[in-house]
């Protein structure tokens, strides 16, 4: 089998749990190798792609990288293609991930896969479209398969190998310096965890009523220390943010516990959190959708039952 290239995503030089994904979905494919783009990766970081079955780490440490935008990361990756004729090449379904992606393909002259939900050992990705009603099957047939995978689609499984770090020299192309990074802004950041990396959701939906309905989704997530969702509909009223809307066209979500709290349980939105652990819901309508997935439900007014709920919690808390 030969490598797997696996571009890595990492927070303030912390590997992101979606890396740990694509090593694990790596190890069915061939031999995975991490690769690292931009100054400051540590020991530990090492170690942790290790953790997942990382034989290879490929560090591109230029500092240089890191200030132009998307191009460098896809011209490491071409490098890299060109030198190690890999068998696939794995990048997180991110916004920043599609685009190296469709700048390697051209670069390479390569097929590309976007938002896929599994791979088997064939190559042949497993994609949900059309908000989850339909399963597509697709496979790369020219050039090295560069394929995407959406977040919380593979559980990340530990297989403990002793990585050999290869640094890597590239030297950027002028069309991959045209845009500079001048600055950086660091988002404001609460106290809940990160939406799709939370071992708990609690989520909210048009049930709300509104963005003040919010403050009781709010409550129960962090008497849980859970982060907050939101359903398409509820961000597109404006009354939450969007970068937290769960669904087809928002975050993949698969936590060991997911509260859906006046959420209907629409196609798109069920495609984003379908595969969670354990699936509570609350709603006051008993047709709703959602139910058909929950392992527990309460017909009821949210209002009435999550404030109790919250007040249980911090009882036994």
């Amino acid at each position: 089998m030969g490598e797997v290239l696996v571009l890595v995503e990492d927070v303030d030089g912390v590997v992101k749990k979606v890396t740990a994904e694509l090593l694990t979905l790596a190890r069915r494919l061939g031999d995975p190798a991490a690769v690292w783009v931009g100054p400051g990766i540590s020991d530990e970081a090492v170690a942790a792609l290790g953790e997942y079955g990382a034989g290879t780490v490929y560090v591109a440490g230029d500092a240089e990288l890191t200030k132009h935008p998307v191009a460098p990361k896809a011209e490491v990756l071409a490098q890299l293609v060109a030198d190690k004729a890999p068998a696939a090449v794995l990048i997180a379904s991110t916004a920043e991930g599609k685009e190296v992606a469709g700048r390697l393909a051209v670069r390479t002259g390569s097929g590309v896969v976007t938002d896929a939900i599994d791979v088997a050992e064939d190559l042949t990705a497993t994609q949900s479209v059309f908000g989850g009603s339909t399963v597509v099957h697709s496979k790369v047939t020219t050039g090295t398969p560069i394929i995407t995978i959406r977040g919380n689609s593979v559980a990340p499984d530990p297989a403990p190998a002793t990585p050999a770090r290869v640094d890597v020299a590239v030297s950027l192309s002028d069309a991959a310096t045209k845009a500079t990074v001048t600055g950086h802004t660091v988002a404001a950041k609460g106290g809940r965890p990160d939406l799709t990396e939370a071992a708990i959701v609690v989520s909210g939906g048009r049930g709300v009523g509104g963005a003040e309905g919010f403050a009781v989704i709010e409550a129960l997530a962090d008497s849980l220390g859970a982060a907050v969702g939101a359903s398409r509909a509820a961000t597109d009223a404006g009354w939450y943010p969007h970068q937290y809307q769960v669904g087809q066209t928002g975050k993949t979500v698969s936590p060991q516990l997911y509260i859906a709290n006046g959420i209907s349980g629409a196609i798109q939105h069920r495609a984003g959190m379908q595969t969670s652990k354990t699936i509570v819901v609350v709603n006051k309508d008993p047709e709703a959708p959602i139910f058909e997935l929950a392992d527990y439900g309460v017909v009821g007014d949210l209002f009435t039952v999550v404030p109790q709920l919250t007040e249980e919690i911090k009882n036994r808390g």
